[in-house]
């Protein structure tokens, strides 16, 4: 029994470890009115934001595979909302890494998700990319800053502005055609009736 704990024990030690040595080293995240970067620090805790992002975006499973699969089928159905993306930085060796890009959706119906697209490469091979469901992923994202709900213009343009500045172009159009047709009404007429000078008695 003790020589089993012992087994046990060495194989939590020896997680973190794999994961630091084919996981990032950080990831960007970036997105409408966001923008933010974290290290992953593979320190075991299990608590850092970084660490957890790992986790809940999927980057694993997404990017080498796992067994049993944990990846959606296919696209959630449903609304996504705002798409933000990570791009992390996973060190390959002799100064070399790779940037395996991830595009998150933390506002979508039914939860938040990411899709990696297959075949970024990594270490020799490609990711396997696709959509994973992660419970705690916004929760994660809003930890180190991102909105915890989402922002009320989804495409990042102002259409208050717009419909703003559209009306007074509409009024001061109005206003130029009113003072051309007051100019016009004033303007000496071209058949004039007055008689030459020399034709008078």
């Amino acid at each position: 029994m003790f020589r089993l704990s012992i087994v046990f024990v060495l194989a939590a030690l020896a997680v973190p470890a794999a994961a630091s040595a084919k996981g990032p080293s950080e990831g960007s995240i970036s997105g409408p009115g966001f923008s933010k970067t974290v290290k992953v620090l593979y320190d075991g805790g299990g608590g850092s934001p970084g660490d957890n992002l790992t986790q809940e975006s999927g980057f694993f499973p997404a990017a080498f595979g796992q067994s049993p699969d944990p990846m959606l089928r296919s696209r959630p159905t449903g609304p996504l909302g705002q798409r933000y993306t990570i791009a992390w930085t996973v060190p390959g060796g002799s100064g070399s890494s790779f940037h395996i890009r991830q595009d998150l959706y933390p506002y979508a119906r039914g939860g938040a998700v990411t899709y990696t697209k297959p075949g970024q490469p990594i270490f020799g091979a490609t990711t396997r990319g696709g959509w994973y469901r992660g419970p705690a992923l916004k929760r994660t994202l809003v930890s180190v800053g991102l909105a915890a709900t989402a922002p009320s213009d989804s495409g990042g343009t102002n259409w208050t502005l717009i419909g703003s500045l559209l009306a007074v172009g509409a009024v001061a159009a109005a206003i130029l055609v009113l003072w051309l047709r007051h100019r016009g009404q004033r303007s000496p007429s071209t058949s004039s009736t007055e008689l030459p000078a020399g034709s008078r008695t």
